[in-house]
């Protein structure tokens, strides 16, 4: 142990009391002093933290290039042909786009918004992103924008026919 550093410290009166009854006049300072130690090798060091970080972080890319790997073998698939178009999803929210577009088959980016909450510029950024990672690992994309009016709806974003498993 290097160089000692005085350290004042305000306790409960029962606590204090304890300490007098249960630990010798000369021995308190290395009581104290050993309960610090102990409780300090318990708790991580904020670099290790920092590590462990880093580290997950390192893991969740790697499970995400597997899972891409396991698409374009498709593995990922179902019943001949059907993706599961959770598998495209990066996070929450395109978890929860893809879920409003497979109860209604179909939405516009506002109608999306107004859902989620948020602004229909984010949303269409998630839809377009969506549809991009599922082009390229399936050569097809598990959502398509039609720009007419189809069944009602104009200027909306559909799930494709056939292949996805809904």
């Amino acid at each position: 142990m290097g160089e000692l550093t005085v350290v004042s410290a305000k306790i409960p009166e029962e606590v204090y009391e304890e300490l007098v009854l249960r630990v010798p006049d000369g021995e308190r300072s290395n009581f104290i002093r050993e309960a610090i130690v102990e409780k300090l090798r318990e708790i991580p060091r904020p670099n290790k933290i920092f590590e462990l970080e880093k580290k997950i972080g390192r893991l969740e890319a790697d499970i995400s290039r597997i899972k891409e790997s396991l698409a374009e073998l498709e593995l990922l698939t179902y019943d001949k042909g059907r993706v599961n178009p959770h598998a495209f999803c990066t996070d929450n929210m395109d978890h929860k786009i893809l879920d409003h577009l497979l109860h209604y088959k179909s939405a516009t980016t506002s109608e999306l918004a107004d859902v989620l909450g948020t602004n229909r510029w984010l949303v269409l950024n998630r839809l377009r992103k969506i549809k991009k990672r599922s082009k390229k690992q399936l050569g097809n994309a598990i959502i398509e924008y039609y720009p007419g009016r189809k069944s009602g709806k104009m200027k909306a974003w559909w799930i494709a026919d056939g292949l996805v498993e809904t």
